[in-house]
C-alpha cells in the first residue's frame, strides 16, 4: 500500500456565493494534490488516509447527477474493497453533508457534521482537533476562505496531526471565480513542503488575496 497521509481537513460551502472549498493540512508531502475536489455546478470532496483519488472525480460526478452526499458515499465506499482504511468528507451544492470514516483508519480517527461543513481526521492527536475546527469555522464571521483557514489554525493549536505537520492546502470554487471570469477556480493555494505548512498557507492565501482584488 501507499503511505498513509495523517490529515485533517474541512469541506465547507457557502450558499450565498454558491462557492464550495477544502482546507487540508497533513504530514505528508503536497496534500494539495490528493486530497480535495471541487467543482461549482457539483461540490466538494476531501478523499484521504489511503485516499482513493477516484473518490474525487467520481464523486462530483455523482453529486451533478443530482445525488445526496450521503448517497455519493454509499456509491463510492460499497464496491471499494479497501473502503475501511478510508476516509472521505463531502458536501454537495444542494447542501447535503456527510462522511465516512473507516474502521481501519488509525486513531484517532473521526469526523463532525454541521450546517454547510464537514470535519475529518485520522491520526490525530484526539478529539480536540476536530471539536476545535468546528468551533472555529461556526464562530468565524469572515467569508468563506478565511473561515476555512480559521478552522485548519484551530485544529493544529489543538493537536492536529500526531506526526507533526508538512503540507497544506486550499482550494475554494465558486461559478466565474477564476482567472478573468473563465472558470470556477477561486481559491488555489497550497504549500508542499514547510515545517509551519498552515501559517505558510496564510501568508501565501493573504498575497493572493490582495492579487485578486488587484485584477
Amino acid at each position: 500500500m501507499p503511505v498513509r497521509p495523517a490529515t485533517f481537513s474541512i469541506v465547507a460551502r457557502d450558499p450565498a456565493q454558491e462557492a464550495v472549498g477544502i482546507a487540508v493540512q497533513s504530514k505528508f508531502v503536497s496534500v494539495g494534490s490528493v486530497v480535495p475536489f471541487a467543482a461549482a455546478d457539483a461540490g466538494g470532496i476531501a478523499t484521504q488516509s489511503y485516499a482513493n483519488v477516484a473518490y474525487g472525480p467520481d464523486g462530483l460526478e455523482l453529486l451533478r447527477d443530482g445525488k445526496s452526499a450521503e448517497s455519493v458515499i454509499e456509491e463510492l465506499t460499497e464496491p471499494d474493497e479497501e473502503a475501511e482504511t478510508r476516509q472521505v468528507g463531502i458536501i454537495g451544492q444542494d447542501g447535503s453533508v456527510a462522511a465516512f470514516t473507516g474502521e481501519d483508519c488509525l486513531d484517532h480517527a473521526g469526523d463532525r457534521q454541521g450546517e454547510n461543513y464537514t470535519i475529518q481526521g485520522n491520526i490525530l492527536e484526539g478529539p480536540d482537533t476536530l471539536d476545535a475546527m468546528a468551533e472555529a469555522f461556526e464562530t468565524t464571521t469572515e467569508g468563506l476562505p478565511e473561515r476555512l483557514l480559521a478552522a485548519l489554525k484551530a485544529g493544529n493549536e489543538a493537536g492536529g496531526d500526531r506526526r507533526g505537520e508538512q503540507s497544506a492546502a486550499m482550494y475554494v470554487v465558486k461559478p466565474e471565480g477564476g482567472y478573468d471570469g473563465r472558470n470556477d477556480r477561486w481559491i488555489d493555494v497550497r504549500v508542499d513542503d514547510h515545517e509551519s505548512p498552515i501559517e505558510e498557507l496564510e501568508r501565501v492565501f493573504r498575497i493572493y488575496d490582495v492579487t485578486l482584488l488587484e485584477r
